[in-house]
Protein backbone atom coordinates (compact mmCIF):
# COMPACT_ATOMS: atom_id res chain seq x y z
CA UNK A 1 0.00 0.00 0.00
CA UNK A 2 1.30 3.70 -0.05
CA UNK A 3 2.19 6.15 2.17
CA UNK A 4 0.57 9.32 2.36
CA UNK A 5 1.35 12.54 3.96
CA UNK A 6 0.06 16.11 4.81
CA UNK A 7 1.10 18.19 7.61
CA UNK A 8 2.41 21.68 8.32
CA UNK A 9 5.48 21.41 9.31
CA UNK A 10 8.27 19.09 7.08
CA UNK A 11 9.74 17.42 10.52
CA UNK A 12 6.22 16.86 11.42
CA UNK A 13 5.49 15.22 8.05
CA UNK A 14 9.16 13.17 8.32
CA UNK A 15 8.41 11.85 11.54
CA UNK A 16 5.10 10.37 11.09
CA UNK A 17 6.47 8.47 7.97
CA UNK A 18 9.56 7.38 9.65
CA UNK A 19 7.00 6.40 12.36
CA UNK A 20 4.98 4.51 9.69
CA UNK A 21 7.82 2.63 8.08
CA UNK A 22 9.13 1.64 11.93
CA UNK A 23 5.58 0.12 12.37
CA UNK A 24 5.85 -1.77 9.33
CA UNK A 25 2.34 0.03 7.66
CA UNK A 26 -0.45 1.84 9.58
CA UNK A 27 -1.70 5.27 10.75
CA UNK A 28 0.26 7.97 12.36
CA UNK A 29 0.30 11.70 13.46
CA UNK A 30 2.56 13.57 14.73
CA UNK A 31 2.92 17.49 16.09
CA UNK A 32 5.82 18.19 17.62
CA UNK A 33 6.98 15.89 20.21
CA UNK A 34 2.80 14.32 20.27
CA UNK A 35 2.67 11.41 18.62
CA UNK A 36 -0.19 9.21 18.19
CA UNK A 37 0.11 5.70 16.03
CA UNK A 38 -2.10 2.82 15.14
CA UNK A 39 0.64 -0.08 13.64
CA UNK A 40 -1.33 -2.01 10.63
CA UNK A 41 1.37 -4.15 10.02
CA UNK A 42 -0.47 -6.10 7.44
CA UNK A 43 -0.19 -4.74 3.94
CA UNK A 44 -0.35 -1.26 5.96
CA UNK A 45 -4.33 -2.19 6.19
CA UNK A 46 -4.66 -5.02 9.16
CA UNK A 47 -4.13 -5.88 12.20
CA UNK A 48 -3.04 -9.01 14.43
CA UNK A 49 -4.97 -7.06 17.42
CA UNK A 50 -8.76 -7.64 18.49
CA UNK A 51 -10.73 -5.78 16.67
CA UNK A 52 -11.86 -3.93 19.47
CA UNK A 53 -8.17 -3.10 20.80
CA UNK A 54 -7.95 -1.70 16.71
CA UNK A 55 -11.36 0.27 16.65
CA UNK A 56 -10.30 1.73 20.10
CA UNK A 57 -6.70 3.10 18.98
CA UNK A 58 -8.28 4.45 15.86
CA UNK A 59 -11.08 6.35 17.44
CA UNK A 60 -7.97 7.74 20.26
CA UNK A 61 -5.34 7.95 16.89
CA UNK A 62 -8.62 10.37 15.11
CA UNK A 63 -9.10 12.61 18.26
CA UNK A 64 -5.88 13.74 17.84
CA UNK A 65 -5.90 14.54 14.22
CA UNK A 66 -6.96 18.54 13.52
CA UNK A 67 -8.02 18.57 10.04
CA UNK A 68 -11.04 19.72 8.24
CA UNK A 69 -11.53 16.76 6.81
CA UNK A 70 -14.54 14.19 8.73
CA UNK A 71 -12.37 11.30 7.76
CA UNK A 72 -8.75 11.96 7.19
CA UNK A 73 -7.04 9.18 6.82
CA UNK A 74 -9.56 7.08 4.87
CA UNK A 75 -9.51 10.21 2.48
CA UNK A 76 -6.43 10.37 2.12
CA UNK A 77 -6.02 6.25 1.84
CA UNK A 78 -8.09 6.11 -1.11
CA UNK A 79 -6.34 9.68 -2.81
CA UNK A 80 -3.40 7.31 -4.04
CA UNK A 81 -5.15 4.51 -5.14
CA UNK A 82 -5.01 4.97 -8.81
CA UNK A 83 -8.03 2.58 -9.57
CA UNK A 84 -10.69 4.90 -8.25
CA UNK A 85 -12.12 7.05 -10.85
CA UNK A 86 -11.20 10.73 -12.12
CA UNK A 87 -7.75 12.01 -11.77
CA UNK A 88 -5.56 10.82 -9.54
CA UNK A 89 -2.36 12.14 -7.86
CA UNK A 90 0.65 9.71 -7.94
CA UNK A 91 4.35 9.67 -7.28
CA UNK A 92 5.31 11.29 -11.12
CA UNK A 93 1.99 13.39 -11.65
CA UNK A 94 -1.40 13.03 -12.08
CA UNK A 95 -3.39 9.85 -13.42
CA UNK A 96 -6.40 9.70 -15.38
CA UNK A 97 -8.25 6.20 -14.20
CA UNK A 98 -11.33 6.51 -16.83
CA UNK A 99 -8.12 7.30 -19.28
CA UNK A 100 -5.53 4.86 -17.36
CA UNK A 101 -2.65 7.20 -18.52
CA UNK A 102 -0.85 9.83 -16.86
CA UNK A 103 -2.17 13.50 -17.41
CA UNK A 104 0.32 16.21 -18.89
CA UNK A 105 0.41 19.24 -16.99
Amino acid sequence: HNIVAVGAKDEDIASAVNEIISMDGGLAYVEGSRKKILPLPIAGLMSYEKGEKVAFMHKKLKASVKSALSEPFGTLSFMCLLVIPKLKIFDKGLFDAEKFEQVNL
